[in-house]
């Protein structure tokens, strides 16, 4: 396998962030801009991840094409990191958001439309009872709060590497002594995460029983297919014993498919038909419409309205704050927006036509690799593909961290975006969504093959 030389890739970055520099200069003066009203520069602080020193910005996008301030336009396989994964601008989202809109987006009050998002969460997802919130993390925030409530448990046991959103349990990893420690130099925010959080690498399941037989998890937090770090695969027989070990301990299991949601109709979940207690959704369910969603199954409502009734004659009122939700949770504009996306966008037959896309152009992308003799690996779930700097799939993210290459991950980044590709600026993930086609898909691998040609010539270690 060819290896590359760590200071060429330095030295490529450079001259590929200088190209992109000169060639978005004006994306580049109101980024400098933006540094005097906001506090990294951008509404938020997550736009100045991408690889360029500056974001693009945007000028409209449609279905995956983006065209940019500077005027140039890209095939984007980011889609707002899956927010956008029903395309940018879907005319059916559009459509119902708008008449919305003009009949009243937050009300205080149910819709019509309500009934119809409820039995389609349930049918598709296999849990009968659900609610809204604003975002993921909001969702899971209420799912923790309602296994707390219900167990009578603290803690929170999540995987090393995890994708939780500023949900303040899951802000842990594990070093290399496997030791916990806060993710990503995340300040603590006067959380004690020792009383809180149990955090063990994905795939672990003698890890998992150890931690889980203290008898103190609340619930144990969990991408079904990690895709944050990096995308690992479950083991095989890691989901049985998952299941078999939370409830014989008395633990709840909380799926979270915000990102895994790109499996299918019914996510990961009901793909592998999966089990958990509660279920959560978040970005690409609402359309581009800020939307969380908790489901809970049969046993968990019930213990829910044990401690909190769900009708409680002797009142007039019922309790309405759970220490949970928000008053634009459940609005008008939220219920329209999942409607519109279930029932128009994200269907069936829109799966079957972005996974094919997605299985169709992982071979394609391990091909080019080997081509050129790079000891990289690619994994494909559903709707994404992501190409990986190690050569066999990781088991957790210990695997992911040793094979992580920043400077190498920020010029195929860089490198791609000088030439028209989005790319999520996190790692080397591509989704895809109803509108993407084979000719995005060619433009990707086109690029890719010129990549790989390039670090070749310009960084490989000669002998």
């Amino acid at each position: 396998m060819i290896q590359l030389s760590p200071q060429a890739v330095r030295e490529a970055l450079v001259r590929e962030q200088e190209q992109f520099s000169r060639l978005h200069p004006v994306s580049k003066k109101m980024f400098e801009e933006g540094q005097q009203h906001y506090l990294y520069g951008a509404p938020s602080h997550w736009f100045r991840r991408w690889a360029g020193k500056f974001p693009v910005y945007a000028k409209e996008a449609k279905g995956t094409e983006l065209q940019c301030v500077d005027g140039h336009r890209y095939v984007d396989f980011c889609l707002g990191d899956t927010g956008a994964m029903c395309g940018h601008a879907p005319s059916a989202v559009t459509k119902a958001v708008s008449a919305q809109l003009d009949r009243g987006a937050t009300l205080m009050l149910p819709t019509e439309k309500a009934r119809w998002v409820g039995e389609e969460l349930a049918a598709r997802f296999g849990l009968p009872y659900w609610g809204f919130t604003t975002s993921a993390s909001d969702a899971n925030r209420a799912a923790i709060r309602i296994a707390r409530m219900i167990t009578g448990r603290e803690k929170v046991l999540v995987f090393s590497g995890c994708y939780h959103g500023s949900v303040e349990e899951a802000h842990v990893a594990l070093d290399s002594n496997g030791k916990m420690i806060m993710r990503n130099g995340i300040h603590p925010n006067a959380v004690d995460h020792e009383r809180v959080s149990v955090v063990v690498e994905f795939n672990d399941i003698d890890a998992l029983e150890e931690k889980l037989a203290a008898g103190d998890v609340a619930c144990v937090l969990t991408e079904p297919f990690m895709t944050n770090y990096g995308m690992v695969a479950p083991a095989p027989g890691f989901h049985g014993a998952l299941r078999e070990l939370t409830r014989r301990h008395g633990t709840l299991l909380l799926v979270d498919e915000t990102h895994t949601f790109s499996s299918g109709p019914g996510g990961y979940t009901k793909l592998h038909s999966l089990q958990p207690d509660m279920l959560v959704l978040g970005k690409a369910v609402g359309g581009g419409i800020p939307v969380g969603l908790y489901g809970v199954s049969e046993d968990v409502a019930r213990r829910m309205w044990a401690q909190v009734p769900k009708v409680d004659p002797t009142k007039v009122r019922q309790s309405a704050h759970l220490g949970f939700g928000g008053t634009l949770a459940g609005s008008a504009l939220q219920v329209e927006a999942v409607r519109a996306v279930l029932a128009e966008v994200l269907t069936p037959s829109a799966f079957d036509h972005m996974v094919g896309l997605a299985k169709s152009l992982a071979p394609r992308m391990r091909e080019v690799v080997s081509q050129f003799d790079l000891p990289w690996y690619v994994e494909q779930l559903g709707a994404r593909v992501e190409i990986m700097f190690a050569p066999d799939a990781p088991r957790n993210a210990a695997d992911v961290a040793a094979g992580r290459d920043g400077d190498l991950e920020a010029l195929l980044h860089v490198y791609f975006l000088n030439r028209g590709v989005l790319i999520t600026p996190f790692h080397c993930m591509l989704l895809m969504c109803p509108a993407s086609v084979q000719a995005d898909s060619d433009k990707y691998v086109a690029v890719l093959k010129d990549f790989c040609e390039f670090v070749v010539r310009e960084c490989r270690v000669h002998e």
